[in-house]
């Protein structure tokens, strides 16, 4: 008797996805690392020898500024979190697999949306 075999990507699909994760991954950490940089500095962004209307500005949205990247930083933190979270499927060889339906998430979406858990169908059921 045939074994019931569960649908998933083939390995060589999985592996195409870890490297686009990973690339993915890498160019996220050094997102991060600007961001983390840019509101971590000590408030001198070198604007000492630009245009005094230029340093004004600068200092007005010096706080706003720093709120929207550390804003960013989070969001960044987390999209790292996730395409991690599907670095652990790939191992699993869980990736792929929409965790509401159990169908495979079309390769077009995880090429766009590569940490997704959800297939357009169901995403469009939870709306």
């Amino acid at each position: 008797m045939a074994e019931d075999l569960k649908v998933r990507y083939s390995d060589r699909d999985l592996a195409e996805f870890r490297e686009l994760i990973e690339d993915k991954i890498t160019k996220a950490k050094s997102h991060l690392e600007l961001l983390k940089s840019s509101y971590m500095n000590d408030g001198n962004n070198g604007t000492d020898d630009t245009s005094p209307t230029f340093k004004a500005f600068e200092e007005g949205s010096e706080t706003m500024s720093k709120e929207a990247n550390t804003q960013l930083a989070i969001r960044q933190e987390k999209f790292i979190r996730d395409l991690k979270n599907a670095l652990l499927r790939i191992e699993n060889k869980t990736y792929g697999i929409c965790r509401v339906t159990g169908k495979l998430i079309a390769k077009e979406r995880l090429k766009l949306v590569p940490h997704a858990t959800l297939s357009i169908e169901a995403k469009n059921m939870q709306q």
